[in-house]
């Protein structure tokens, strides 16, 4: 793989599980709901994706707050479990206050020198602000976008190219970097170049699309940009 960033001209983000950390989710589960926190975090997960696609495609837009406490309020009932107004909210408030990957700071640091750099998200504006502020990153990014006013979530093409309408440069100028990978692989049909982070070596979902780059962690983008 050789390391060149020829003819891009941003870089654009995925911000959960991407940027920010999502296992402290499954630790607060596992603090209310003793042995049973990682069955809940998984289903957690699991619906609050699978409500972003099926609300996609029933053209029923809920934003993403609204759905991962949809997404909560299942997974507690499907392994039978109370969920109070108290532990519903710690939960909820758990995705504002997200750590980054511990490679994150520096590395948008010292790109920011080099690149503009942006968030898009499913997540909704106000998530992705307070997430973003919490951890003293904003000076890093010309916008964050989110799907909300869009009204459709990832991957939808309708996705990916507000990005570029809002930074105003050609898909193949802006390099997109998500460790989900069927939002990379979403990005990559749509013709952004995508930079698959593969933290824990899984394998390629078969959709017949390939990820430009496949990396570990985010800090091995930098030598694209050197």
């Amino acid at each position: 793989m050789t390391a060149s960033s020829k003819g891009l001209k941003a870089l654009v983000y995925d911000a959960y599980g991407t940027l920010f950390d999502t296992s402290s989710v499954v630790e607060r589960c596992e603090h209310h709901f003793p042995g049973k926190g990682s069955a809940v975090s998984d289903i957690w997960r699991t619906k609050q994706l699978e409500y972003t696609w099926l609300r996609s495609l029933m053209g029923r837009y809920e934003n993403f707050w609204k759905l991962t406490e949809s997404g909560l309020r299942f997974a507690c009932k499907s392994v039978g479990l109370e969920l109070t107004d108290d532990i519903l909210r710690d939960l909820m408030e758990n995705y504002l206050k997200l750590a980054p990957y511990p490679e994150v700071p520096d590395t948008l640091a010292r790109l920011a020198g080099k690149i503009p750099q942006a968030v898009l998200s499913n997540g909704s504006p106000d998530m992705l602000s307070q997430v973003v502020e919490n951890n003293g990153l904003r000076s890093h990014f010309q916008a964050i976008l989110s799907v909300d006013e869009l009204a459709v979530f990832k991957p939808s093409p309708r996705v990916y190219r507000s990005a570029i309408e809002r930074l105003g440069l050609g898909a193949g100028e802006i390099g997109f970097v998500s460790s989900n990978c069927w939002d990379a692989i979403g990005a990559k049909s749509f013709g952004l170049t995508v930079f698959w982070i593969n933290r824990f070596n899984r394998p390629l979902e078969e959709l017949g699309v390939v990820p430009d780059h496949e990396i570990r962690t985010l800090d091995e983008v930098e030598p694209f940009f050197e």
